[in-house]
């Protein structure tokens, strides 16, 4: 079989695949229908400074697929161990065009005995939850 000729099979074989089996509706609507239905947006990284003293900047990258203006994340925050905040930036308007997006947190006084954190990011309709991210502090 030549290449010409193989080609041409292939390229049948998956037209005929396609058209004689349609991709479901269902399919393309179930990667909408996972954003729609994730309630909550997922930290998934966060870069962590020491200023010295006690004090930490964070770099969190937010990832929430069904950001719109109704409905997007709204903050992060920087919790201990046991659950106390240690800092909490509120963000204003949805991040539609930047997925994921990162955003910081700067100054953030965090007591000496305390030597990991959790950030964690909320959404404007839900709440606190999803994906956190336990980070060390540097230094410490």
């Amino acid at each position: 079989m030549s290449g010409a000729t193989m080609r041409t099979g292939r390229i049948g074989f998956l037209a005929a695949l396609l058209f004689a089996s349609p991709i479901p509706m269902g399919v393309t609507l179930s990667l909408t229908q996972a954003a729609a239905e994730q309630k909550f947006p997922d930290v998934v990284a966060a870069k962590v400074t020491s200023l010295g003293g006690g004090s930490f900047d964070f770099d969190v990258t937010i990832s929430s697929p069904y950001d719109t203006r109704r409905r997007y994340a709204d903050g992060f925050r920087v919790v201990g161990p046991n659950g106390e905040v240690y800092g909490e930036r509120k963000l204003l308007h949805d991040h539609a065009d930047e997925q994921p997006f990162t955003r910081d947190l700067h100054g953030v006084a965090i007591p000496a005995g305390v030597r990991t954190v959790a950030v964690e990011a909320r959404d404007l309709s839900h709440g606190y939850g999803g994906r956190r991210l336990e980070v060390a502090l540097p230094g410490r």
